[in-house]
């Protein structure tokens, strides 16, 4: 007997067969479909990555842009079948190769930053947030592009995000898991209109 759609639940196994162009997340084995980001969105993403990927010429650590699967609770030897949290941050930085496979990333990236959309404030500044929390990200930034702000969330002894800063468009961010590395919000800010 099949299941009604809203007891349907879906694992990475799953998503490995869907089809490439289509965005979807899975959250606790439950499938969200995301929209196309507008332009100044991607304008926005570009010039974080830009960047963090200059300063991270030469270094160890990797910056990745989405589409790019983070697998938030995927343990050494978990199946496939196993895992039902699979999500594609904007924007991430992973320090740990060991992290890293052919499908992306498995377990916590050290920055993940996210930008708001109509369609994902609430998505990205509750349901994101704790689960990033949970899976031990050390970093977070909720970038407002309305706005022109940046909230940058760290974690405390505790395992709470706590609101570190919150820079303003004119402001140079700290990336605080990246010893000497800023970004200039003027210019990630640059000519952005009100979406």
């Amino acid at each position: 007997m099949a299941l009604p759609a809203e007891e349907l639940r879906y694992t990475f196994a799953d998503a490995l067969t869907w089809n490439e162009n289509e965005r979807i997340e899975l959250i606790n084995g439950k499938a969200f479909l995301m929209a196309a980001p507008s332009r100044i969105h991607q304008e926005i993403c570009f010039e974080i990555g830009r960047q963090l990927g200059n300063y991270l010429e030469g270094k160890p650590c990797r910056v990745y842009p989405a589409p790019f699967s983070v697998r938030l609770f995927e343990q050494d030897g978990s199946r496939p079948e196993e895992v039902d949290t699979v999500v594609e941050p904007d924007l991430c930085v992973v320090c740990d190769k060991s992290k890293l496979d052919r499908y992306g990333c498995k377990g916590a990236p050290d920055l993940i930053v996210e930008v708001l959309s109509a369609s994902t404030q609430r998505h990205d500044q509750l349901v994101k947030l704790n689960l990033y929390q949970r899976a031990g990200v050390k970093e977070y930034w909720i970038v407002d592009p309305e706005n022109r702000t940046v909230r940058v969330m760290l974690r405390t002894e505790d395992g709470i995000f706590q609101t570190h800063e919150v820079w303003q468009r004119d402001d140079v961010a700290k990336v605080n898991v990246l010893d000497g590395c800023f970004v200039e919000l003027t210019k990630v800010f640059a000519g952005q209109e009100v979406f």
